[in-house]
């Protein structure tokens, strides 16, 4: 008997192919039966009718943060709200796991860590997470039947270097019994079931003490000993961050990538490859490790956004104008000392000269304040001024744009929420988006989900990029959306049976409404362990969403039902072999 029949879909199966109407039949977690409608004789438990509604496999989400979240939120809300049924967490060098048992402050440490590099709230990781393992195997146990999505982890290469180093894990370079060490907990997480390396070289990455995390120390031999070994695993990936990631690579930073995938003979991820037609020499650039790569016996894939995903700024918290060169110093001050130098017109004009130099790289898109929407407001002085963009008041002020934002943030002490508009939502941008995405090492993801939780909101770009395919701009066709979403992060990842509709594979489904799909407009709530915000998107148009063929979203409402997985590598993924 069947748990479920699914009648008169219309079936976008995630290869690409053309869509089909089809009864689709669930039992034991798996796609029993996808036949034509009316011809399945077999009895179902339950059945529902999908006349119009699009069925398609659960979306995988390449790049996300949920290591901690699923301790407290199961469901990897909003994630499976719009579609994901698997994520690939422990991203950047960043995993809670492998902890040092003779050493507790290095819980402290890393929760620290990851408030800062990750935009986690450091009470949700003191009260959601418990905090009870040592190995990344017992992290993976820790796991184990909680969890409704299907999620699978690399292991953070800042986490190794700290059990095995301690407090010189920031500093210091390892001895050759250390690097031994640290192979050997390396391999005793892949034989675990983490998918892979994790690491990080950017310059925007620093620890809870302000200094560079553990694994910016790592010298390249550290590196591609580590990148051997990955290669001596079943089912397994690097997936590495240096600085050129942000804007262009520079010439050592594209060997180190070339190097690190052909040594272990996996594919090697990054991101975000972001895609402006004001920088035109960009994408060319970040392709070129992709092209050599090929040729070195390895493959290097750039995750990109298919949206310009929500986020929003402040001058009084940690946030992305941290990132700006120079800004930090500025920002990091104490409120009234800030806002002193803030309002100082010199300080002004350095700022604005840091922001809008070549050093700032991608992130000489935020020196456009004009372009600014106020959010929220806090004081009588700001009244009025939510939604309104900056330019317009400071016309009527008669101020430069940043002048202007510095006095409204000012009235607030700095606690007003700041809109970045997008100087990248132009059709050439557009259109050079589409051109890319065909690119055979380029695929959709990025969204750090799970991360920078108050200050973007990136979880939703399955939902959005669909209705967009479908009612904005159609620059790509349903089906080669939804295998984009689907089998391409699957087949990357090596996923054994899922990202596909297909009988005998797992029964990760998502039904939706074509006429309708899309994402709510990112919103502050406040939901997380000690009453910490985050933004939150609501799914539209998403009807049901099945993980392991358990119904675990109906109507974007959970079912309480925990029916995920954590996928370990070599049981639940295949080798992906460069050569």
């Amino acid at each position: 008997m069947l748990d479920h029949l699914i009648k008169g879909a219309t079936v976008v199966d995630g290869t690409g192919a053309p869509s089909y109407t089809a009864d689709v039949g669930i039992r034991d977690g798996r796609i029993a039966v996808v036949a034509p409608p009316g011809t399945v004789t077999e009895e179902a438990r339950a059945s529902e009718d999908a006349t119009g509604l699009v069925l398609a496999p659960g979306f995988v989400d390449p790049h996300t943060h949920y290591d901690a979240q699923l301790f407290w939120d199961p469901y990897a809300t909003p994630s499976l709200n719009h579609g994901v049924t698997t994520v690939a967490g422990g991203n950047c060098g960043f995993t809670l796991a492998p902890l040092h048992p003779e050493r507790p402050e290095d819980a402290d440490y890393t929760r620290r860590m990851m408030s800062k590099v990750e935009g986690m709230s450091l009470v949700a990781l003191e009260e959601g997470a418990p905090w009870s393992w040592s190995s990344f195997g017992e992290y993976l146990d820790a796991l184990e039947g909680r969890i409704a999505v299907n999620a699978g982890f690399m292991v953070g290469h800042c986490a190794l270097r700290r059990y095995v180093m301690g407090a010189d894990a920031v500093g210091g370079q390892p001895s050759e019994r250390q690097l031994a060490q640290m192979l050997d907990l390396f391999h005793e997480a892949m034989a675990a079931g983490a998918w892979g390396l994790s690491t990080t070289q950017s310059s925007t990455h620093s620890d809870g003490d302000g200094k560079p995390v553990a694994s910016r120390h790592a010298r390249p031999a550290e590196l591609l000993a580590l990148s051997r070994a990955v290669g001596e695993h079943e089912g397994t990936q690097i997936e590495a961050i240096v600085a050129g990631c942000l804007d262009q690579f520079s010439d050592d930073e594209i060997d180190l990538f070339v190097e690190m995938s052909a040594a272990a003979g996996r594919p090697l991820n990054w991101n975000v490859l972001t895609i402006d037609a004001a920088v035109p020499e960009r994408v060319p650039r970040q392709l070129i490790p992709s092209e050599r790569a090929r040729k070195a016996g390895g493959r290097i894939v750039a995750l990109t956004m298919p949206i310009l995903t929500p986020m929003n700024m402040s001058l009084g918290t940690f946030c992305a104008l941290n990132l700006i060169p120079g800004w930090g110093e500025v920002l990091g001050l104490p409120v009234d000392e800030r806002i002193a130098r803030l309002r100082d017109p010199d300080v002004r004009a350095e700022m604005l000269r840091r922001a809008n130099s070549k050093e700032a790289g991608v992130f000489r898109r935020l020196a456009h304040f004009g372009r600014y929407v106020i959010g929220d407001t806090y004081s009588d002085a700001n009244k009025g001024l939510t939604g309104r963009v900056v330019r317009d008041i400071a016309a009527e002020r008669g101020q430069e744009p940043f002048e202007c934002l510095v006095e409204i943030c000012a009235n607030d002490r700095l606690r007003t929420v700041l809109w970045p508009m997008p100087t990248d939502n132009d059709p050439d941008s557009w259109a050079l988006r589409a051109e890319t995405w065909q690119h055979e090492d380029v695929m959709l993801g990025g969204s750090d989900a799970g991360a920078h939780l108050d200050r973007m909101c990136g979880a939703p770009y399955t939902t959005r990029f669909l209705g967009d395919c479908l009612r904005g701009r159609k620059l790509v066709g349903l089906e080669q959306a939804v295998k984009m979403l689907t089998d391409d992060p699957a087949q990357l990842f090596g996923l054994r049976e899922r990202g596909r509709i297909a009988e005998g594979w797992h029964a990760d489904l998502v039904l939706f409404d074509p006429e309708r799909i899309d994402a709510g407009k990112a919103t502050l709530v406040h939901d997380l362990p000690g009453d910490s915000p985050r933004l939150d998107s609501r799914a539209i148009g998403i009807n049901v969403v099945w993980v392991n063929g358990v119904e675990a979203i109906r109507g974007d409402v959970v079912s309480g039902s925990v029916p995920g997985k954590v996928l370990r590598s070599g049981r639940d993924t295949r080798t992906v072999s460069t050569r």
